[in-house]
């Protein structure tokens, strides 16, 4: 049981996913680009729920 808090605590930082992030470099424009393609689809898929 501690593992598995500990696990969630870990996750919960974001260390693993910043870890991922900067093992390559992405540039500002494809990053902004990715980020309104997030929004776009986030967007998309509550107006469907609605």
């Amino acid at each position: 049981r501690a593992l598995k808090k500990f696990k969630r605590k870990y996750e919960r930082t974001g260390v693993l996913k910043e870890l991922r992030r900067r093992q390559y470099f992405t540039k500002p424009s494809i990053a902004k680009r990715e980020a309104k393609m997030h929004a776009v689809y986030v967007e998309h898929t509550y107006r469907n729920e609605e």
